[in-house]
């Protein structure tokens, strides 16, 4: 009974252009299924990775390749209006530049061959209280970073396994801890973004005797790489510089860091340039599967929304994959199809008490 109605709670998820309640969801079905059937399929936990894999696992091996990444990142799905727990809390944000209150999730994504998929997610649950010193105020975090969660998300795919070339992250997962990890444990080779003021030894001598720079200190000719020695990390890594324009027309500087030694600072963008797949993804799952849009309070019944959305994010690459066409214009259709029932139903209610005219 709960998978039937997690199913249907999935595609209301997809369907939906606003919040997604029990309630509505019971009226769309013509009380076919009821409120409390709902509420009781929202409480019962469904949130691990297994559960993630079972739904993708199909797709995966469709569309896995040697030319797939994995992607490392996080997001927030704002909850401003929702009582503070555990898991929706104050997160800062770095696109906004302050603290937003919200569920803070971790994705390892899998992308091959345009398809993306989310291997695992992790839920940022800041189960400690401690009072801040600067302000007095009773704050909540983690006892477990970022960084920790995606060594534990990376070690659990060893299991699946999955072909793909690279790990890509920007410079908040650019640990010492997180590389060494990969390159040691793993085996695998990753392609990070890093922060300017990160140090490194040019030669294996200069490493020896502890003698670094910050890596914007260097004179690197953008568009070119050099081989150097991160401050931590045991082997040589290939570093790159790339100068850009934004549109507003502000610029910046992006360093890349990887241990495949072999990539030419030019190859090393193209890979990396498939991680602005998650930002895709981040907003295909917070626009198209309702991922912000659940009023539930509790820290299991949110947790299972989280995963419902997923899972609708998945059912919409799957017939993006069968129609060839994106999330947004999917949606869009279902939405001018409903739009257009309605018309039909408007029509029929204007027939019938005559009705034949707006002046009427």
């Amino acid at each position: 009974m709960h998978e039937r109605v997690f199913d249907l709670y999935v595609d209301y998820l997809i369907v939906s252009t606003g919040q997604t309640t029990a309630t509505g969801l019971s009226r769309l079905s013509d009380e076919t299924v009821s409120h409390d059937e709902i509420t009781r399929m929202l409480s019962q936990p469904r949130h691990t990775s297994f559960n993630l894999w079972f739904q993708i696992k199909p797709v995966v091996r469709r569309i896995s390749s040697s030319q797939g990444v994995l992607i490392l990142d996080d997001s927030i799905s704002e909850k401003p209006y929702t009582d503070e727990n555990e898991i929706i809390c104050w997160h800062w944000d770095h696109a906004k530049q302050r603290n937003v209150k919200g569920i803070n999730f971790l994705t390892l994504l899998y992308y091959s061959d345009g398809t993306s998929l989310p291997i695992s997610v992790q839920l940022l649950a800041k189960t400690e209280e401690y009072l801040d010193e600067k302000t007095g105020r009773l704050k909540r975090r983690s006892p477990v970073t970022k960084n920790e969660y995606a060594r534990q998300m990376l070690l659990y795919t060893r299991s699946l396994k999955l072909q793909y070339s690279h790990i890509l992250a920007d410079s908040w997962y650019s640990s010492v801890e997180t590389m060494q990890f990969i390159a040691k444990r793993l085996k695998q080779k990753f392609i990070f973004a890093i922060k300017s003021n990160r140090k490194v030894a040019l030669s294996a001598e200069d490493k020896l005797c502890g003698r670094y720079h910050c890596v914007n200190d260097l004179e690197i000719v953008p568009g070119e790489s050099r081989i150097v020695f991160l401050e931590g990390l045991d082997a040589p890594v290939v570093l790159a510089r790339y100068d850009f324009t934004n549109g507003d027309p502000s610029s910046g500087t992006l360093y890349l860091i990887s241990n495949d030694t072999t990539l030419t600072a030019t190859a090393m963008l193209d890979i990396y340039k498939k991680r602005w797949n998650v930002e895709t993804y981040h907003k295909s799952l917070k626009q198209n599967a309702s991922l912000s849009a659940s009023p539930t309070r509790t820290r299991t019944t949110q947790s299972t929304h989280v995963f419902a959305a997923l899972c609708a994010f998945v059912k919409l690459e799957r017939l993006k994959l069968l129609t060839a066409t994106n999330h947004f214009a999917l949606k869009n259709k279902l939405y001018i199809s409903a739009l257009s029932t309605a018309l039909d139903e408007l029509r029929a209610l204007k027939i019938r008490y005559g009705l034949d005219s707006a002046f009427a």
